[in-house]
Order: C-alpha cells, then sequence, then structure tokens
C-alpha cells in the first residue's frame, strides 16, 4: 500500500472516486491512501449515494480534508464497505484526541450533534474505492473548530489519520503471510 499527502489544495468534485484516478494523478499502481485539503462540490453527476441523489442533496463544503482509499484486492461491496467503517473508526480514534464525546455512526461522525464527516464506498470492475472528508470549516455541521483545531493543526491531523489506515494495513498483510490455513477434514 502506498500512502501519499498532497500539500498543495485540491478540491474534491466526485470525480476522484473513479477506478485508477491515483494512478491518473501520481502513478500509483498498488493500493493506496491520498489525502489532501480543498474544497467539496459534488454534482449530481458524480453522486454514488442513490439516496442522496432522490434527495438531490449537496454535499458541499468550502474547506475539508479528504481522503481518497483505492484497493485493488477485491471487487466486494460488503467488503469496501467494511473498510469504509475500520477507516471511520480509525479517525474517531485520531479525533477523539482533541475531544473524546464525537459519536459514530456507522460511517458518520458527529459532534455537538452536527454531522462532521462525509463517506461513500463504491466498487468497479477494478477495485474498491472509499472517499472520506471531514468538514475543517463549516458554518452549519461540524467541524475541526468544533474539535478545538486550528488552521495550524490540518495538516498534522491528516497526515497521522492516513498513516494510522496505511500502517493497519501494512500490519494486515504482515499477518496474512504468517498465519496458516485451518486443517481440513
Amino acid at each position: 500500500m502506498e500512502c501519499l499527502i498532497i500539500d498543495k489544495k485540491m478540491n474534491y468534485d466526485g470525480s476522484q472516486i473513479s477506478s485508477l484516478w491515483a494512478y491518473n494523478l501520481a502513478d500509483i499502481q498498488e493500493d493506496s491512501i491520498i489525502a489532501f485539503r480543498g474544497g467539496c462540490d459534488v454534482k449530481i453527476e458524480h453522486m454514488i449515494d442513490l439516496e442522496d441523489k432522490k434527495q438531490g442533496d449537496m454535499i458541499f463544503s468550502t474547506d475539508m480534508v479528504h481522503f481518497i482509499i483505492e484497493h485493488f484486492d477485491s471487487t466486494d461491496l460488503k467488503l469496501v464497505y467494511a473498510r469504509q467503517r475500520l477507516f471511520t473508526a480509525i479517525v474517531k480514534e485520531i479525533l477523539s484526541e482533541y475531544r473524546n464525546d464525537i459519536i459514530r455512526q456507522g460511517d458518520d461522525l458527529f459532534v455537538d450533534d452536527k454531522k462532521l464527516t462525509v463517506s461513500i464506498a463504491s466498487t468497479s470492475a477494478v477495485s474498491q474505492k472509499i472517499h472520506f472528508g471531514i468538514n475543517v470549516i463549516h458554518d452549519f455541521y461540524g467541524s475541526f473548530e468544533d474539535l478545538g483545531l486550528g488552521n495550524n493543526d490540518v495538516a498534522g491531523v491528516m497526515e497521522k489519520i492516513a498513516k494510522r489506515y496505511y500502517n493497519e494495513f501494512t500490519d494486515i498483510e504482515k499477518d496474512l503471510r504468517k498465519s496458516r490455513p485451518l486443517d481440513v477434514i
């Protein structure tokens, strides 16, 4: 797995959830997590969640931290949703170091009853993809500001989250190579 932290601002419009985005962006041809900061404005044509699409929901924020995850070992939808929940739990664990009353409901995080995150998971013919965004600043939804985090904290928290996920999967790969299969009777 490769971990890439992009230090320049880049907006998320939903097209980044497409397969092989990491390859097109940075020649990454393996499992990856890419983190960047920028606005978010997902148009209806890029919405994956049919419930959001049917309701005409907007996914918009002027400033978010984004994580794009891609795995090539499976195209199983249930597995990518499990990975999305694992990522959400990792994010909650890290953000709880700054404020310990963050609530997780499925793949969403809340602070002061305000939704802090957006996330979607899906599959293509070649990979599984996850987008996870955390509001840095938002007038209506939860944000880094609600966690007591300032502008100078964003890059460090973004990197900490990406590296924790990267390390989790590196460790899983090591465990796969040391476990013997169960005996067949």
